[in-house]
């Protein structure tokens, strides 16, 4: 079972939320309370003064609370609204994404959705051709996947021969020789290297010449996405498993921030910062 951070950090933010607040309705009163009783108490000497000064203390949970509250309530808005990380655990989009790379994915590009439920509450942007996006894979909307969307609602997509087709047209290809992969990526060394030019959106991917691939037509049903891996004969995508629904996607994914490849000597750190097209 996989781990919900979004749906925990909500709790904990009400959980802490809550804790602070019901302080401030109620425990503090009762302490600065207590603390006048014992300071009206006999003389006012030092024993009395620090009886009072005791009572007015905090308890260790409603400390807690105050200091994590508005931290974990920073990470809720920012995860939710702004910026989501995640790690890139399989080949499927090289050589545009490789194992082993952390990235940064704009949350407000699609609209603004309230975390957990997911209901948009304020429609910004919507996908575009090329865009190289994280979604709830939807077969289990508890795991997360990355591919290129190519496919628009009412598109028809046809890939064949490694070509992909949109709405008639074809995509060109540019062959860039072969691929020479080092670290996590050496497995892929060999293939072919293309550019493809997606209405405009020029990016690389890699094709197996041995490999047939799946082929086919389809037709992009309404409030749906076609999305592929750039790494073609290595991804397993909307050719198998059908369309993305808006409601599925995640954000858009704009930069490596970290690179981990054991492999290769730890951090690779020529990924960082590399912008994702």
């Amino acid at each position: 079972m996989n781990f919900d951070f979004a749906a925990a950090l909500v709790i904990a933010t009400l959980l802490t939320g809550l804790i602070w607040a019901a302080d401030v309705l109620w425990g503090v009163p009762r302490r600065r309370a207590a603390a006048a009783r014992l300071a009206a108490q006999g003389d006012e000497g030092l024993a009395d003064a620090a009886a009072a000064q005791a009572a007015l203390k905090e308890p260790v949970l409603v400390e807690y609370a105050k200091s994590f509250f508005p931290v974990i309530l920073a990470v809720l808005l920012l995860r939710s609204f702004v910026v989501e990380p995640f790690r890139i655990p399989s080949q499927s989009m090289m050589p545009t994404l490789l194992v082993g790379d952390f990235i940064l994915v704009n949350k407000f590009d699609y609209g603004l959705r309230l975390p957990v439920v997911d209901w948009k509450i304020l429609p910004i942007g919507e996908p575009h051709r090329g865009d190289v996006a994280v979604f709830r894979y939807p077969r289990d909307p508890s795991v997360d996947y990355i591919k290129r969307i190519v496919g628009l609602p009412g598109d028809h997509i046809a890939y064949y021969n490694k070509t992909l087709y949109i709405n008639g047209k074809e995509m060109k290809q540019v062959d860039d020789g072969s691929y020479m992969g080092v670290g996590a990526g050496v497995s892929m060394s060999g293939a072919k290297l293309r550019t493809e030019d997606l209405d405009g959106v020029k990016h690389h991917i890699l094709t197996l010449p041995n490999v047939t691939g799946l082929s086919g037509d389809y037709v992009v049903p309404k409030g749906q996405y076609f999305v592929m891996g750039d790494n073609r004969d290595n991804s397993n995508d909307s050719r198998y498993w059908g369309t993305v629904p808006e409601r599925d996607l995640v954000g858009k994914a704009f930069v490596v921030w970290m690179n981990w490849d054991p492999s290769n000597g730890g951090i690779g750190w020529s990924r960082i910062g590399t912008a994702i097209h």
